[in-house]
């Protein structure tokens, strides 16, 4: 079992950053690949980006340029560095953690708010 742990979420004005942090625990494994995920109310979960053990990153559209995510293997801690925030931005973020055998785990999500 892993478990995920966020923070770092919170309310922010309109081109302001954030950096959320993900902090991992358990039967943690050295290949994988970890990412965040957003859901905002009625919509579907999207992906905001993804980084492997290899530190080979993956963004939606939505976010690169405004959007960097890293790890720090030695601590088991992904973070996501969130700059010029907007509205549409506002969201839970979920951080996932994928093995190398395909198993998927959740943290249990922080809220980001941008207010305009």
């Amino acid at each position: 079992q892993v478990q995920l742990v966020e923070s770092g979420g919170g309310l922010v004005q309109a081109g302001g950053s954030l950096r959320l942090s993900c902090a991992a625990s358990g039967s943690v494994d050295s290949i994988n690949t970890m990412g965040w995920y957003r859901q905002a109310p009625g919509k579907q979960r999207e992906l905001v980006a993804t980084i492997t053990s290899g530190d080979i990153t993956n963004y939606a559209d939505s976010v690169k340029g405004r959007f960097t995510i890293s790890r720090d293997n030695a601590k088991n801690t992904m973070y996501l560095q969130m700059n010029s925030l907007k509205p549409e931005d506002t969201a839970v973020y979920y951080c996932n953690r994928r093995t190398f055998w395909g198993r998927d785990y959740w943290g249990q999500g922080t809220q980001v708010t941008v207010s305009s």
